[in-house]
């Protein structure tokens, strides 16, 4: 069997006060213009540790400062291509950071967030995120799934494994 290339990432599910959760709009530059909300967060690079990893990328992207170690909820594996340039794939590990809601405004300059394909943020209630039936995507696809687990319950145990 050929080995599988996956590209490691981080990602923030980072709740407010009010259980509304940040996301970050990716428009991605395929031939259906592609339009993904995703959790802010980026690949692991080679040498640091996954906390490390989320510490920066919400600093680059969002703005905010995390100097605790946020709980590990989720975990997603997706070998598919198309997900990450120049992978077979990605894996996702989620923390969970709770925070005061702010207004998303992270170091990278607005075209650095367009190289990334991000052209957006924006706080969705699980309300919203449950009821909504337009034609952007969410990652993962049920997001609102584990999400309501998560508002509802405990921090998991054990990461949750999400599917695409």
């Amino acid at each position: 069997m050929p080995s599988v290339n996956l590209r490691r990432s981080v990602r923030a599910v980072v709740l407010d006060e009010g259980d509304r959760i940040l996301l970050c709009r990716f428009a991605i530059p395929d031939p259906v213009g592609t339009v993904v909300w995703a959790a802010p967060g980026g690949g692991v690079e080679l040498g640091e540790t996954p906390l490390a990893a989320l510490r920066r990328e919400l600093h680059e992207e969002v703005g905010l400062a995390v100097d605790t170690n946020p709980p590990h909820v989720w975990h997603q594996q997706v070998v598919a291509p198309g997900h990450a340039a120049g992978y077979d794939g990605v894996i996702n590990d989620y923390f969970l950071v709770r925070t005061a809601l702010f207004r998303p405004r992270g170091a990278m300059s607005d075209d650095e967030l367009a190289a990334e394909n991000i052209d957006g943020f924006r706080w969705w209630s699980l309300r919203d995120i449950a009821d909504y039936r337009g034609s952007e995507l969410f990652s993962p696809r049920d997001l609102a799934t584990p999400l309501a687990a998560l508002i509802t319950g405990e921090v998991p145990a054990r990461p949750v494994l999400l599917g695409l």
